[in-house]
Parts: C-alpha cells; sequence; structure tokens
C-alpha cells in the first residue's frame, strides 16, 4: 500500500484498548474509531514502524539459533536430572561439550536410555554452529556497522548485529536515550499527585534483543569484563548495598550500554573505554599549567618591581644625606 501512495499507520495494540475494551464491538465501529483517531493525531495510535525486508530474514536467522539455543538446554537439563534420578552425575560441562563422551562413567543401561537424548544434542550444537557460522556471513557481507558496536567489550557478533536488525534505522529516535526506552529499560511510572512510587522497568520491545544487552552488561560487571567508564559507575552502584542492589546495577549498565551502542552507531567515533577518566586528567593537567603560569607571573612581577623600589630608597638616602651636608 505505501508503494502505492498511500500512507500506512500500524496502530500498537496497547494503545486502542478503546477498540479492544469496548462493550460495542465490531468492523464498523472498530474502523470508524480508528479512522477518528487517526484524523485528530495520528500519535495517539503509536504508529509501529516495520523493519525491512532484508534486516527481517536476517532477524529470522538469530530466532532460529535462539530456537535451537533453548531446546539444547532443555535437553541437557533433562539429560542432567535423569541421570541424577537413577543415582550418577554427569560431568561438569558447558552445553556446547555435551556430548556422548561424557555418559563414559556411567552404566550401561543408563547409556543406553540417555543415547537419545546425547545424540540429540550433539546435532544441536552442529546446528547451532552452522548459524553461527551463517550470522558471522551476514555481518561481513550486508553489516559493516557492527564493527562499531562490537568495541566495547561485551559486546560480540550476536548482540551487536540483533541490535542493529531490531533497530534497523539508528535515525529513528530524536537521541540516543531513546533507545533505552525502546527496549524497555527504563523504569515505569503511575504518579498521581504527591505520589511518586518506585516502579519496575517497563519491559516493553524486544525482549530477545533485552535478554543479550542484560547479558552483555552482566560480562561488564563481571571479572573478565575490561576497565571502563561504565564498569565503574556500574560497580559504584551496586556498591550502594541493599537487597536488589546488584540486579539494578546489571540494568541499569544494560540501559546505558544500549544507549552507548546507538551514540556509536549513528556517530561512527572509536569507542573510549575510559572517556570520563580523560577529561579529569586533562582538565587536571589544564589546572595545574594554569596555576604554573600563575606563579611564573607572579614572580616575573616581583622581580620587575624589586629593582625599582631598590632605587628609591637608595635616592632617598642620598637626599638626606645632602641636607645634612
Amino acid at each position: 500500500m505505501t508503494a502505492m501512495g498511500h500512507e500506512v499507520i500500524v496502530a500498537h495494540a496497547r494503545n486502542v484498548r478503546l477498540i479492544g475494551e469496548s462493550s460495542r464491538k465490531d468492523d464498523q465501529l472498530d474502523a470508524r474509531t480508528l479512522a477518528r483517531l487517526a484524523r485528530i493525531d495520528p500519535g495517539l495510535l503509536g504508529p509501529v514502524r516495520h523493519r525491512s525486508a532484508q534486516a527481517q530474514i536476517h532477524l529470522t536467522v538469530i530466532r532460529a539459533r535462539a530456537a535451537l539455543v533453548s531446546t539444547r538446554t532443555a535437553l541437557v537439563n533433562a539429560a542432567r536430572g535423569l541421570t541424577k534420578s537413577y543415582g550418577g552425575r554427569l560431568r561438569k560441562c558447558g552445553t556446547g561439550q555435551m556430548n556422548r563422551e561424557m555418559a563414559k562413567e556411567l552404566s550401561q543401561e543408563l547409556r543406553d536410555a540417555l543415547e537419545p537424548l546425547l545424540q540429540e544434542i550433539e546435532s544441536l550444537n552442529e546446528r547451532i554452529a552452522e548459524c553461527d557460522r551463517r550470522i558471522e556471513q551476514i555481518t561481513k557481507e550486508a553489516h559493516p556497522e557492527v564493527a562499531l558496536l562490537k568495541q566495547v567489550k561485551g559486546v560480540g557478533t550476536l548482540i551487536a548485529l540483533t541490535y542493529v536488525l531490531t533497530l534497523d534505522d539508528p535515525h529513528r529516535f530524536r537521541r540516543s536515550r531513546d533507545a533505552g526506552c525502546f527496549l524497555g529499560l527504563r523504569p515505569g511510572r503511575r504518579n498521581s499527585g504527591r505520589s511518586e512510587p518506585q516502579m519496575h522497568i517497563s519491559k516493553e520491545g524486544d525482549r530477545y534483543l533485552r535478554t543479550l544487552i542484560v547479558q552483555g552488561a552482566h560480562y561488564i560487571l563481571g571479572p573478565f569484563g575490561e576497565d571502563s567508564d561504565l564498569r565503574r559507575w556500574g560497580l559504584k552502584l551496586a556498591e550502594r548495598g541493599g537487597k536488589n542492589a546488584k540486579k539494578r546495577a546489571v540494568v541499569a549498565v544494560a540501559r546505558k550500554l544500549a544507549v552507548l551502542l546507538h551514540k556509536l552507531w549513528v556517530s561512527g567515533e572509536v569507542y573510549e573505554p575510559l572517556r570520563n577518566n580523560h577529561k579529569v586528567a586533562s582538565a587536571v593537567a589544564q589546572s595545574c599549567m594554569r596555576r604554573a603560569e600563575l606563579n611564573r607571573r607572579v614572580q616575573v612581577t616581583a622581580t620587575k618591581s624589586w629593582p625599582s623600589c631598590h632605587r628609591r630608597e637608595g635616592s632617598r638616602g642620598r637626599l638626606s644625606g645632602s641636607s645634612t651636608c
């Protein structure tokens, strides 16, 4: 319809409860209500922006990989639970390393029972590895801007590509801070009068991307995270104490990470992990230079003024000596 010259508005389902919760609901009344809302202010409908066809098909590859990973996790948990109920244990390893070799120490009967599960896990590992290779290929061929986002330690190809494909257009937001709101990482708000209750995050937007961003925040705050302004800020926030201080710090870092990735994407700048620290150091250095320059000027002024005073005192002595004579 857009190609034919029509203006298409796709309403957000949450913003049309006037239709969904109406006691008089039929197609004619719904169309009339939508037309009135669109005529008064299209923003009341919360227009949904669709992705491009290319972004959608590339995002489908990532979603398929997520489904495979979820299935593998469920099978690994099932294998471990069944083994434990029999009185045995599988060796500790990641889900990507789980295979039939892990069941060597078990009895023959239990190995035969777990054979289908372990064989399916090995097959899933191969399929997931194929998806990873395809994602790398998509990144190199169609989305070179992913390299800008991967400058941040803790953001890999999967997170960066999912971020780019989900947002699709970086200029859809007026400012980078809107990216955090788009992913549902801002706190909800139900203020009324003097009542300002503290709410949880809204959790709107794409759930899978929000999960990946939170995983990146966990890495940044974890033991392997690179020293950066974002990490220092998050650790300082976690040190405030409280029951959920660490969780709140992770979510806050995730929101700032979403904003940072959008800023790098739009500006194309080189990421500086300790940018604020460099600013403070340069400000201190400039202050020291100004102070040193001021001290030097004071010393020069004192040096220039000292001989003239000395000459005036000497001339006064000569004049007083001549008068006595």
